[in-house]
């Protein structure tokens, strides 16, 4: 899993002072944001050690039944199924590795814990699998990029909309009305009804979860799309943001949709950052379509 513990900087350091602000005396003092599960405490603390034990591991995954049963099913998914059935927790790590086994560990908890019961989300954590799975596949192409942190931001990155859903009044409305409005930027319009967004909400889940901080800032800063490149942040989070941007687009050709307006305004500033141009772009999309074909 990914160090949270590094030193944190002064953009990383201001970023957490606004969210400790807006929570003590701010707009989030009414948001509820629901604890990080032990279960993924306890395994986030057993893969820090310096050599994680993987009975440990297992044993945590064995605790629920049905995370178990998600191993099973992601280790006997066409990706990785060799033939041969896997039949137990212990086969099912073997076969995915710990990466992947943390992974699909931590796609599960959260999924349990940040619950989206409305239609106004439809497929939600669906669409933030597919992002995670996007931001992964990157992270394979781009060398320094850390796997795990890629797969938890494309997985977190838009957290703080089902958040606002369980604890703001109005924001279902908010969400229909940004969705339809063309004239501003969809956080815009949710400043202007709750005085927050979704990527503050977001960061905050982040920092409460003590998830790395590069994550915490690009979730806070993943509309601020200007920024890649220009401002006195971690370069781990002007990727995060750049690769976050790409990660969309793909998906929405996947999706048969056309380029959103953040894309076309911003992609030149993202391929730029990441060192990549058309033709690889073009590449990337067609060998990420079968695994985002597998998360349907």
């Amino acid at each position: 899993m990914m160090n949270t513990t590094a030193t944190p900087t002064r953009r990383t350091q201001a970023v957490a002072a606004e969210l400790d602000q807006a929570r003590k005396s701010g707009p989030l003092q009414t948001i509820i944001i629901p604890p990080c599960p032990d279960l993924l405490a306890r395994m986030r603390a057993a893969l820090q050690e310096a050599d994680p034990d993987l009975n440990v591991i297992a044993q945590i995954a064995s605790s629920d039944v049905a995370m178990a049963a998600s191993l099973l099913k992601a280790a006997n998914s066409a990706a990785y199924s060799s033939g041969t059935p896997v039949q137990t927790v212990g086969q099912a790590m073997n076969r995915l590795g710990l990466e992947k086994t943390a992974m699909v560990m931590t796609s599960f908890l959260t999924q349990r814990a940040i619950r989206v019961n409305s239609p106004h989300l439809q497929r939600f954590w669906q669409r933030a699998g597919k992002r995670a799975v996007a931001m992964q596949f990157m992270a394979s192409k781009l060398p320094g990029m850390s796997p795990d942190m890629a797969h938890t931001y494309g997985l977190f990155c838009h957290v703080g909309m089902p958040v606002m859903l369980q604890s703001v009044r109005g924001y279902s409305g908010t969400l229909m009305e940004a969705a339809a409005r063309i004239d501003r930027p969809f956080i815009t319009t949710e400043n202007a009804n709750h005085r927050t967004d979704h990527a503050v909400v977001g960061a905050l889940v982040a920092r409460l979860w003590k998830l790395a901080p590069e994550v915490m800032v690009a979730i806070r800063r993943h509309h601020d799309l200007d920024m890649i490149g220009h401002e006195d942040t971690e370069p781990d989070v002007h990727t995060l943001v750049a690769a976050g941007l790409v990660a969309e687009h793909l998906m929405r050709r996947h999706e048969a949709l056309e380029a959103d307006v953040d894309w076309l305004a911003n992609k030149q500033r993202a391929l730029d950052w990441l060192h990549i141009d058309e033709d690889e772009l073009e590449v990337w999309d067609e060998e990420l379509r079968p695994l985002l074909d597998a998360t349907l």
